[in-house]
């Protein structure tokens, strides 16, 4: 299976580093929320912050390392958001559960109500997670592509002759 002609595992390969980010800060978050840390220390380890600095890195480098164009964004900024869901949906599920809440079933990471609801796992798995985050990362992602192929110019497929 091909996704815009490139396999699964070239764009899992391609934002490794990024993606093993996500889930270090994800977790790493969430054991601080276990730890009794005030949510507003676990706050400063953003998924969210990392996903959108991993967003501008690959709007720049899937043009600069010849790795492709605006189609292939798409898929890294949907791979970016769903390892997020991979630590948030099941800390949500495990806040329902046991009736605790931890950073991502807090009140304040779900418009002021109670986030250990199924609604706010639906959210996640349809909706911000999965749909329109990475759709509006891409978006953005896309503006940026767009002056970072105006800046470099275009990528040459030949290698440069010897002088």
């Amino acid at each position: 299976m091909t996704i815009f002609g490139k396999r699964p595992s070239e764009y899992i390969a391609f934002a490794k580093p990024f993606l093993v980010l996500v889930l270090l800060v994800g977790i790493f978050r969430l054991v601080l929320s276990f730890a009794g840390t005030p949510n507003s220390t676990a706050r400063w380890f953003s998924i969210t912050a990392v996903i959108w600095i991993g967003g501008v890195y690959y709007a720049i480098r899937v043009h600069t390392s010849g790795f492709g164009s605006y189609k292939q964004l798409l898929p890294i900024c949907f791979l970016l958001s769903f390892t997020a869901q991979l630590v948030i949906v099941p800390a949500i599920i495990l806040a329902i559960v046991t009736g605790v809440d931890n950073i991502y079933s807090i009140p304040e990471n779900f418009f002021g109500n109670d986030g250990k609801t199924w609604a706010h796992v639906a959210g996640h798995l349809f909706i911000g997670g999965t749909t329109l985050g990475p759709l509006f990362g891409w978006i953005v992602g896309c503006v940026i592509l767009f002056v970072t192929k105006k800046v470099v110019g275009e990528k040459s497929t030949t290698a440069p002759a010897e002088a």
